[in-house]
């Protein structure tokens, strides 16, 4: 059975991209924060050079992000569709996602994570200039300094609780990791996960047919 193109190159490129770089920076950023794991700063290889990169590492991972954003958030638009999924999460979380709603590219819980991953990442961002040192905290009076030290840390907990939940979900739904490295899913997966999905790429697969 022939394959359906699920996501494109550049979309798959830079997924995998602010994967890595993210890693480094949820890493160094845990030791920022709790001195006993200093150790981890050695993915940068040294704590002063973990402490230097890893604001840069995430001005750059926000950057791929809105990337994606851009390519990506007119998929991830909540509209009354999504309702009968998160009304029957008891049987999606049972496999029978297929049973209870018409999915189309992404299904409601998808788009919560996308949203949840790019207002995290903004706040982080935000939070981040205030407390950049020696750049950006000199601007700032130390009150807000200490707010955004706070926000920021929490900000960076919820995105990686967020992605740990997004790993472990692909994983759970079999087949999603194929789609984001190779980029093309089986027909079967797409009419059994998206079916609305699957059936606009058919109507534009007919429309194409000389």
């Amino acid at each position: 059975m022939s394959k359906i193109l699920r996501t494109k190159f550049i979309d798959r490129a830079c997924h995998w991209t602010v994967v890595i770089c993210f890693f480094f920076v949820a890493v160094s950023g845990v030791a920022l924060f709790f001195p006993s794991l200093q150790w981890l700063t050695q993915t940068f290889g040294t704590p002063q050079m973990g402490r230097i990169l890893h604001p840069f590492f995430g001005v750059f991972i926000f950057l791929m992000l809105m990337v994606m954003f851009v390519r990506f958030v007119h998929h991830n638009i909540p509209d009354k569709q999504d309702l009968p999924w998160i009304k029957g999460i008891v049987e999606v979380l049972k496999g029978n996602e297929h049973k209870v709603a018409d999915v189309g590219k992404y299904n409601a819980g998808q788009k919560m994570m996308f949203w949840t991953i790019m207002s995290m990442i903004s706040l982080l961002l935000a939070t981040g200039i205030v407390i950049w040192r020696p750049w950006f905290a000199h601007y700032f009076p130390i009150p807000l300094i200490r707010w955004c030290l706070l926000i920021h840390a929490t900000s960076a907990v919820v995105l990686i609780l967020a992605i740990l939940v997004h790993i472990y979900m692909a994983f759970w739904v079999k087949g999603s990791i194929t789609g984001m490295i190779e980029g093309k899913v089986s027909r079967r997966w797409a009419k059994k996960h998206h079916p609305r999905w699957y059936r606009e790429v058919e109507a534009a697969e007919k429309k194409q047919q000389p």
